[in-house]
């Protein structure tokens, strides 16, 4: 459906999970990929070495750390020779009951959700846009969530990072259209990785599925499908657009 030849794609957080899938959809569809990851060398080369094609990289570098972002790009600008399109996906969840947790441990998901799922990506998202400034334009795609509209009770921080992603998002489609750059966001309800396994399985799984009319949650490959359209030729004028893959299981107008 989609066509990626010679594309070069940059996708975070790409070692497992909706990352895997997003980077396994673009070298499918020809595209060359810079794997990044920040610790787990065995999760990225599994990754690397289910990718189509050749060509493709990994990228080892914490998102959070002050040079990180800097590194994550450079990487992939020397490792695939340009940057057409970048996916930040890369994300962390921590809980943090606010009538419970503990002042130091609120700040400190705080300082570390920030970081990683909202300073860290926009960071990437200047960096990779001054190079597509310079090379004619480019594609930014934002890995939100369904938490960011209707609240995170558990996690105050994922919920307004998230909520500051799309923000960012739309703020960088009004600034970068002028620069042939088209940015997008992806929202997804709960879907079926690592990170969610624990809860999918356990008590709560039931009752999580049946909050979408489907009866199911999303497969990474779902949001990977919805990634790419945004990435896509044809898709400019999506610029801006939140789309929500949810099944159903939270609407807004």
């Amino acid at each position: 459906m989609f066509d990626f030849t010679n594309k070069r794609v940059l996708v975070t957080g790409a070692s497992r999970g909706i990352g895997r899938a997003i980077a396994q959809s673009f070298a499918e569809s020809g595209a060359r990929v810079a794997v990044h990851y920040r610790a787990d060398d065995a999760a990225a080369n599994a990754t690397l070495g289910s990718l189509t094609g050749g060509g493709h990289i990994t990228v080892k570098a914490d998102i959070a750390a002050t040079d990180g972002p800097q590194h994550i790009v450079d990487g992939a600008l020397s490792g695939l020779g340009g940057l057409d399109i970048v996916v930040n996906n890369a994300g962390i969840y921590r809980s943090q009951a606010p009538a419970t947790v503990s002042f130091e441990d609120w700040t400190d998901a705080w300082r570390e959700t920030l970081a990683v799922n909202l300073t860290g990506p926009a960071r990437i998202c200047h960096l990779a846009a001054g190079h597509m400034i310079r090379s004619g334009g480019g594609r930014i795609v934002n890995i939100s969530s369904r938490g960011a509209f209707r609240g995170e009770p558990e996690s105050p921080a994922y919920g307004a990072s998230k909520a500051g992603l799309n923000g960012l998002s739309q703020s960088l489609a009004l600034a970068l259209a002028p620069y042939n750059i088209f940015v997008g966001v992806v929202a997804p309800g709960f879907v079926e990785t690592d990170m969610a396994a624990e809860l999918l399985s356990g008590e709560q799984g039931t009752s999580i599925r049946a909050q979408s009319p489907l009866g199911r949650v999303a497969s990474p490959a779902e949001v990977a499908h919805a990634a790419l359209f945004l990435a896509s030729e044809g898709a400019e004028f999506s610029t801006g657009a939140i789309l929500d893959v949810n099944g159903a299981s939270y609407l807004r107008s």
